[in-house]
């Protein structure tokens, strides 16, 4: 009897290529993030936040991108809007999770990484801008 389901060596499959692929964008935002924080980068140019969240929304978007694509070969064809669509949400998912991470921090370490309501705005703002500029651009392979 032949099973049509998803084999966990699909799935690890599926994870190894995507990674390797496509996980050194969002790592380099994370770590020029970290960079950032570590020589207290942000607080000397507040204005450094801004590509930090733009540049966060094209490498996020990629990934998901990049993840949807290759889940093409054991789901098979996903059609080209679905595949902008839910790249695009789970991008708008994760920016909203990076702004928790960043008032959890601020909660438990005084980090002063948000400014206000408005500051969590702009940076969600960017973050979805980056999103939809990578969309705009971006070609199928």
């Amino acid at each position: 009897m032949v099973s049509n389901s998803i084999t966990r060596k699909q799935i690890s499959s599926w994870i190894l290529v995507t990674l390797r692929e496509s996980a050194w964008p969002p790592l380099s935002v994370i770590g020029f993030y970290l960079f950032g924080l570590a020589f207290h980068l942000y607080e000397l140019y507040p204005n450094l936040d801004i590509p930090s969240h733009l540049f966060g929304g094209i490498a996020i978007t990629y990934f998901y991108r990049s993840a949807i694509r290759n889940s093409e070969q054991f789901l098979g064809e996903i059609p080209y809007p679905v595949q902008v669509l839910f790249a695009f949400t789970a991008t708008g998912t994760t920016i909203i999770l990076w702004e928790f991470y960043e008032t959890i921090l601020d909660f438990l370490f005084q980090a002063h990484n948000v400014l206000g309501m408005f500051d969590t705005l702009k940076d969600m703002s960017y973050g979805l801008l980056g999103a939809l500029v990578f969309t705009l651009f971006y070609r199928r392979r």
